[in-house]
């Protein structure tokens, strides 16, 4: 809304059918640029050779968001209270190896609330989601064996708990009944309870500044194929002060170079927009997303310029 308010005759259209679909829509040519919350895999780089009309596409980071493990615990929750929690047992919970609220598991690394002899309900999303790659990445690195899947799509991997489509079903069926526990964009954590998660010897709650600090503490990954991608690989063992690890880098994807030379103009002009101080802060007002650093700006501006608008 702020990039059109100063740019008159801008229309820019936003579809929330998750990164999976996202992508797709963008590799078949039929939108200039898309939104995911993972990095393209390599096959994706390769396949935007078909839609770019030189080179391949690049994704670079816009957003970053904390991921809140939330849930819906009657006495818990509604009094406004965290519950601590490590990696293993956000593991072990989300592969249904603990199943009740007053687990040993969980009551010992909360000794001062007070935890019903209840069903735990785990939900996850039913789509293709970054969001759920984001947040198995997280307990795949962290929980060691208590997390035996292998990171694979974004799909979920096992048959525990229900499935909602989108971050809102995800957080409308957690809301809907007691013992309740999933994961969602921090952002849309509403009034649920959400899980301190263990860093170093410390609990630490979701923040922008504590996802902020992950990111800046992470390196790049070498590894991505492709030119003018700039990949964030999150160190989610991180011991960090104040740091939260499960985090959320939301990228955007375009071309290099398009047949259309407006088509290139707009996605160079939102691009630039989008990762400027005051796009970043109007993110960060509107949703709680922590802006980029100043030195990541700079690697992302560099490979938004690349884009051709001749």
């Amino acid at each position: 809304s702020a990039y059109m308010a100063a740019n008159s005759g801008a229309n820019v259209t936003y579809n929330p059918t998750g990164s999976g679909a996202g992508v797709t829509t963008f590799l078949s040519g039929a939108t200039a640029w898309a939104g995911s919350d993972k990095a393209l895999a390599d096959d994706e780089v390769e396949q935007s050779k078909s839609v770019c009309t030189e080179g391949t596409a690049f994704d670079v980071p816009v957003y970053i968001s904390p991921i809140a493990v939330v849930f819906n615990l009657k006495g818990v929750s509604d009094a406004g209270k965290h519950i601590n929690m490590d990696a293993a047992t956000i593991a072990k919970i989300f592969d249904g190896k603990i199943t009740k609220w007053n687990d040993d598991a969980i009551k010992q690394q909360n000794p001062k609330v007070d935890l019903p002899d209840l069903d735990i309900t785990v939900v996850h999303r039913s789509d293709k989601s970054g969001t759920t790659k984001n947040f198995l990445s997280y307990v795949k690195d962290a929980a060691g064996d208590a997390w035996s899947y292998e990171l694979g799509s974004e799909n979920w991997p096992n048959e525990v708990g229900q499935g909602a489509k989108g971050t809102s079903g995800v957080i409308s069926t957690v809301q809907q009944a007691d013992g309740t526990i999933g994961y969602a964009d921090a952002s849309q954590a509403g009034e649920l309870g959400t899980v301190a998660v263990k860093v170093g010897d410390d609990y630490v709650p979701f923040s922008a500044e504590a996802a902020a600090k992950v990111v800046d503490a992470s390196p790049l990954d070498e590894s991505a194929t492709g030119d003018n991608r700039v990949v964030v690989k999150l160190d989610h063992n991180t011991t960090e002060a104040g740091a939260y690890p499960i985090v959320l880098v939301s990228y955007d994807i375009a071309c290099p170079a398009y047949k259309d030379a407006d088509t290139a103009k707009f996605v160079k002009s939102w691009l630039t927009y989008v990762v400027s101080d005051e796009g970043q802060q109007t993110a960060a007002s509107a949703a709680g997303s922590a802006p980029l650093s100043d030195t990541m700006r700079q690697k992302v501006l560099k490979s938004i310029d690349a884009i051709e608008t001749k």
